[in-house]
């Protein structure tokens, strides 16, 4: 904003009279000031000892601005937002994810799916930090980091900041934040073989399949490893999380083989409302999962927020439609997956297709997914026991893959001069990748298991319930 205050001659002379004036007045100060302490002084040579106070003294302010400037600093915003979106990823898992799976279990085996989730989350956390950040994080190979650079967090401390790849928050910040998307992620698997494998096979299955699925892919993607160096677009796990555990619980149907009356008998849900309210817990958490992983209260987490909210409610829409045209009616339970794949859909390009490009993700997502539960899983005859590859799988593929449409800027995305016939050739290839890595390694690993402790509890076991065979309690006293 321009002033006048100084225009004119005349103005400006009164200014400099004034100045000079000020200044005369200072002077004199200043020397009647030197004079009075001349008068006080007892004797020249007292003066030598409070000579060097000043020269002392001098450099102090430009050592404390230097250590200052050496310190690292971090956005107390972001550093807030980034707790609060770990604590919602934690709420995605326990109680989310546990009561979703919980309720679509049948009652004498709802207590074990609960301690299965539990403790397969909590096993997680401790292996991610004894050597999950230091393999996925750390410099190495285009598939594996270094397992021992940072076993243990070594080198990491309380007010250590700039030693992850945000160089914007406290290290143990962003090790707890990724903490959890390495737990959620095993734990979605076990929902596909519940209410026939052992616990202690669930377990070991869960620690080599972190190891060896989890760690690589994480890498690969968000660690400076192949696909990532490709170009492949995943912002919060598309290929990493659901891809990856939707194949994982897809191959383990088939080794754990079918429940006892699959195909004979009902085995329906024994409590829609526990799997309503998991679904909407998850949707809760979910904005720490997508939104969060902005890693930053920025414009970019706002995006997330938005398109997670837009993708959910219409694949929400989407799911009931198809279920009112081929049934007739629409289900609590369909709304509730529903939400779910378009959670899925959405989450590897929240943070780069624009609100429409969200909802068209979220739509298809909803629909596509009703097929995967439905007609792709007989076609599959599989017995996925929570439908983990039909929602997480196949909505992760759908998302993957129209994220390389809708990121582009032309149809509202935020990638400038984004080519969309590459992009979507990088996505397919990053969705092929994930799907072999995820296959093969998993077979491998349930091989393992069943040389180690089989993987199928008796029938006897079976029919009576996991709840009292494999953990002595009973969820409903008759």
């Amino acid at each position: 904003m321009k002033t006048s205050l100084f225009t004119g001659w005349q103005a400006r002379f009164h200014a400099v009279c004034l100045l000079m004036l000020i200044s005369a007045l200072a002077v004199g100060a200043f020397s009647s000031t030197a004079q009075a302490q001349a008068q006080v002084t007892p004797a020249p040579s007292e003066t030598v000892a409070v000579e060097p106070l000043p020269v002392a003294a001098a450099p102090a302010a430009p050592a404390v601005e230097a250590a200052a400037a050496a310190a690292p600093s971090f956005d107390h915003g972001d550093v807030a937002w980034m707790l609060t979106s770990t604590l919602l990823v934690l709420l995605m898992v326990v109680p989310g994810l546990a009561l979703f799976y919980g309720g679509l279990v049948r009652s004498k085996n709802v207590l074990s799916i609960l301690s299965q989730i539990l403790v397969v989350f909590s096993l997680i956390l401790i292996l991610w930090v004894a050597y999950g950040y230091s393999a996925v994080f750390s410099e190495g190979n285009a598939f594996f980091g270094s397992f021992t650079e940072f076993a243990f967090l070594k080198g990491f401390t309380p007010d250590s900041v700039g030693n992850t790849p945000i160089k914007g928050l406290p290290d143990y910040l962003f090790v707890a934040f990724q903490s959890t998307f390495a737990g959620i992620t095993t734990a979605l698997i076990v929902g596909a073989f519940a209410e026939r494998i052992k616990f202690k096979a669930v377990l070991l299955f869960s620690a080599l399949w972190f190891t060896l699925s989890y760690i690589p892919m994480a890498h690969i993607v968000w660690g400076g490893g192949y696909l990532g160096a490709m170009g492949a677009i995943d912002f919060a796990g598309g290929t990493v999380v659901h891809i990856n555990a939707g194949v994982a619980g897809l191959v383990g149907a088939y080794f754990v083989g079918k429940r006892i009356g699959y195909g004979q008998t009902a085995l329906k849900p024994h409590n829609v409302p526990f799997t309503y309210i998991g679904a909407m817990l998850l949707w809760v958490g979910w904005f720490g999962f997508n939104a969060g992983s902005a890693a930053a209260a920025d414009t970019v987490a706002s995006l997330a927020f938005l398109n997670t909210i837009l993708a959910t409610a219409a694949a929400v829409l989407g799911w009931t439609l198809v279920e009112a045209v081929s049934k007739g009616k629409p289900s609590a339970l369909g709304a509730a997956s529903g939400a779910v794949a378009g959670l899925v859909g959405i989450t590897p390009a929240c943070g780069t297709v624009g609100p429409l490009g969200a909802i068209v993700i979220g739509l298809v997502a909803g629909v596509v997914c009703v097929w995967g539960v439905t007609g792709l899983k007989r076609l599959l005859r599989v017995d996925d026991t929570a439908d983990v590859f039909g929602v997480h799988g196949i909505g992760g593929i759908v998302g993957a893959l129209l994220t390389g449409v809708f990121s582009a800027q032309s149809l509202g995305g935020t990638k400038a001069d984004l080519d969309i016939g590459h992009q979507v050739w990088v996505q397919l290839v990053s969705v092929g990748f994930t799907i072999v890595w995820c296959a093969v390694v998993t077979a491998v690993i349930l091989l393992v298991v069943r040389m180690v402790f089989g993987l199928r509890v008796t029938e006897e076991a079976e029919r009576t319930g996991l709840d009292v065979t494999s953990h002595g309690e009973s969820a409903y006293e008759a």
